[in-house]
């Protein structure tokens, strides 16, 4: 074991290992539960353009759904426990924000979200109402589309 620690360490010192082990690399998925798979599926798929990456039923009493846009560094995943009823958001304030630089594909995506059938809703956090729009799914918590870059 001591080889590996020493290597680890040499790596680590010369920036290899950061370079080897980067968080670039990774995949992010955000999971979640849910009291109703079919009614976030419609809010994420039909409202904000994701796919179903993947579904399962039954697995140790949870069924699921993943979804996301193939080759992107993410994805969300909502179960439903069976037998369980899944609390909603717990403030106004739970957020995911995607950051839509492009003018018209901002529109276009706030156009596709009313089109689907859901209305934007005021923001708890004012900042997010200046350049963006809240939508608020199904169990409570909230879709930022931020009309703008991120600037870091």
């Amino acid at each position: 074991m001591l080889p590996v620690v020493t290597s680890m360490m040499m790596r680590a010192r010369s920036g290899r290992w950061r370079e080897e082990h980067s968080m670039d690399t990774v995949k992010l998925r955000v999971a979640r539960p849910t009291r109703d798979l079919e009614a976030v599926v419609h809010f994420y798929r039909d409202g904000l353009g994701f796919e179903v990456l993947g579904r399962f039923e039954g697995h140790a009493g949870f069924d699921g759904v993943m979804l996301g846009h193939p080759g992107a560094p993410y994805h969300l995943e909502f179960t439903v426990e069976r037998g369980h009823e899944a609390p909603r958001a717990p403030t106004a304030e739970h957020l995911l924000v995607f950051y839509v630089p492009d003018t018209e594909a901002w529109a276009e995506q706030v156009r596709r979200m009313e089109a689907a059938g859901f209305a934007a809703v005021t923001s708890r956090n004012p900042y997010w109402d200046a350049h963006g729009r809240t939508f608020e799914d199904p169990d409570g918590y909230r879709v930022v589309l931020q009309g703008a870059a991120w600037p870091r």
